[in-house]
């Protein structure tokens, strides 16, 4: 039998899904894999389906995201899409689903006041043989979502044991 595997997810078109064991180290990564539809980007739900499947996680952190002011209408829908369409293939495959907050692993990563790049470089400190983590907007996506399942996996006893 394979250790526990936890996905996490940075949720959108940009976003990322990693792997972690139960230590909170990083077994594999996948980049949003995405389409075009028209101009429009969207979720290749086959492809993360597929990505999900083969790890056979035990519990999935995905980062709870809502609107924000600044977005327009269009980016807001595209976004929300992209979150429901992530959420909606962990939960079909019947994987159990934690929603996370950005306070939440932000917090227990030391960022909050901190500038978007601090998750990428906290990242780095805890995983420096994690090449993607040197790409700019890709590393953000992939540093992000190896933050949330540092943070869910740090509390996973709880779930587990059916505690939260």
């Amino acid at each position: 039998m394979n250790a526990a595997r936890f996905l996490a997810i940075d949720p959108g078109c940009s976003g990322a899904l990693v792997v972690l064991d139960s230590s909170g180290e990083h077994i594999d990564h996948l980049l949003m894999p995405v389409i075009k539809i028209g101009k429009s980007s969207r979720v290749n739900a086959a492809a993360v389906s597929a990505f999900v499947a083969s790890h056979e996680p035990v519990h999935c952190f995905i980062e709870k995201v809502h609107s924000m002011p600044s977005q327009g209408v269009s980016s807001t829908f595209t976004f929300g899409h992209s979150a429901g369409v992530v959420e909606g293939v962990v939960a079909g495959i019947g994987v159990p689903i934690t929603l996370v907050t950005p306070q939440a692993w932000k917090k227990h990563a030391g960022l909050i006041g901190s500038d978007k790049d601090a998750a990428r470089s906290r990242a780095v400190q805890l995983f420096p043989g994690l090449r993607v983590l040197d790409l700019k907007g890709k590393g953000q996506a992939v540093a992000d979502a190896l933050l949330i399942g540092r943070y869910g996996v740090s509390g996973v006893s709880a779930i587990v044991d059916g505690g939260a």
